[in-house]
């Protein structure tokens, strides 16, 4: 009996995983795991900071600045090409990105530059409300934050797979609007997967919005020098507007597009298809004339470009937001006035350095763990010949 006893005893000793080492691997674990999972979006997203724009006195006040975030091409995965640990891995970064983005940053709009779903342009109608709900918790946001979304080709589909019961069903969620003006500065947010300029139902009613805003805007600049061909019509900001849409304005390729998140090498010098990769020439001329915008923003591409466009207007290309589709996401930061804007881009934290933390910390828990059974041998060699001695009693 007091042979037993004992044993009893020096088996919880020499136990393979100690108390000790479970509690260091736990607290390991749960460390790292907060690290890459939270803490590094705070750390990768402070150091972001709005650039300075000149403002101009009115009076005694400053001209109004106003804070916009873009960010493009979400991709959020559906029913049928999404596995669901990819969806989940992937929802969950950009659902920390951009809710960290909002309690930094304070920004005073969001605007999505289109293909928000992955499978929009297939979707049946309860994967569609799925899909909504899954986007309007990862992108929550306060009352003091407009979001304003831009449709893209995997929301409703291309130009061949676009219907107006996709678009309504879009505009019924994220609404129809396509003039925005605040703080003094317009936006323009066109449908460019309508712009096909083929003279279909949906690309005539597009293109007939955009004349009527393109008046509205010519009203604006008459207005303040004193015409009065536009007399009783509502008066907007006199501000050449900022144009925003989900595919880039005509470009051969992206052959002279620099910087960390520009396509790479082997794709650069890939021609453009029209109305697939790029706007056609002639749409993208229409839109450069009837808007004259002093900015141009777009997504599709997944990479970054900055491109000067005949009579000025300088359109940037925002890379994606998913680290499905890129190892460095980023969004842009503007401030914007009536007459000046600013731009910069905030990195998010890079995949692979996730990936490398984790592997790291899995390397140093073999190493705790291996050197903790370094010390078992003499106590394993001792209990098993307790072992032999209480089984041949």
């Amino acid at each position: 009996m007091a042979l037993d006893i004992r044993w009893g005893r020096r088996r919880q000793n020499f136990h393979p995983l100690s108390r000790a080492l479970l509690l260091k691997l736990t607290v390991i674990i749960i460390s790292v795991l907060l690290f890459c999972e939270y803490i590094i979006y705070y750390i990768v997203i402070f150091r972001c900071r709005w650039p300075e724009v000149k403002t101009l006195a009115h009076g005694d006040r400053q001209e109004p600045v106003l804070k916009a975030m873009f960010l493009a091409d979400t991709h959020l995965l559906g029913e049928i090409r999404g596995h669901w640990l990819d969806k989940l891995r992937r929802e969950w970064q950009m659902e920390r990105a951009f809710q960290t983005a909002l309690w930094l940053l304070r920004p005073e709009v969001v605007f999505i530059l289109g293909d928000i779903f992955d499978e929009g342009k297939w979707s049946t109608a309860q994967a569609w409300a799925d899909d909504v709900q899954r986007f309007q918790k990862m992108f929550r946001h306060g009352s003091h934050v407009q979001l304003k979304v831009i449709i893209g080709n995997h929301d409703v589909g291309f130009h061949y797979q676009m219907s107006k019961y996709r678009i309504k069903r879009f505009e019924k969620v994220f609404g129809s609007e396509r003039l925005f003006s605040w703080k003094g500065v317009n936006f323009v947010m066109v449908n460019s997967v309508a712009m096909e300029g083929d003279g279909c139902s949906i690309c005539s009613e597009a293109e007939a919005e955009l004349r009527e805003i393109s008046r509205k805007l010519n009203c604006s600049r008459e207005q303040v020098q004193g015409s009065s061909r536009c007399e009783g019509e509502q008066r907007l900001p006199f501000s050449a507007p900022v144009l925003l849409q989900h595919y880039p304005l005509y470009r051969a390729s992206d052959a002279n597009c620099s910087g960390d998140d520009a396509a790479p090498p082997e794709e650069k010098n890939v021609p453009f298809k029209e109305k697939y990769d790029v706007l056609s020439r002639e749409a993208s001329q229409k839109l450069l004339w009837w808007l004259q915008p002093r900015l141009v923003l777009s997504g599709h591409t997944h990479s970054a470009c900055q491109v000067l466009h005949p009579g000025g207007a300088p359109e940037v290309s925002v890379p994606s937001f998913s680290w499905r589709n890129r190892n460095n996401p980023s969004f842009i930061m503007g401030s914007l006035t009536s007459r000046d804007f600013a731009l910069s881009k905030c990195y998010l934290p890079l995949e692979d350095r996730v990936l490398i933390t984790y592997g790291a910390a899995g390397g140093f828990l073999m190493i705790l763990i291996l050197v903790h059974f370094e010390r078992l041998p003499s106590s394993f060699l001792l209990g098993w010949k307790l072992c032999r001695m209480h089984t041949r009693r």
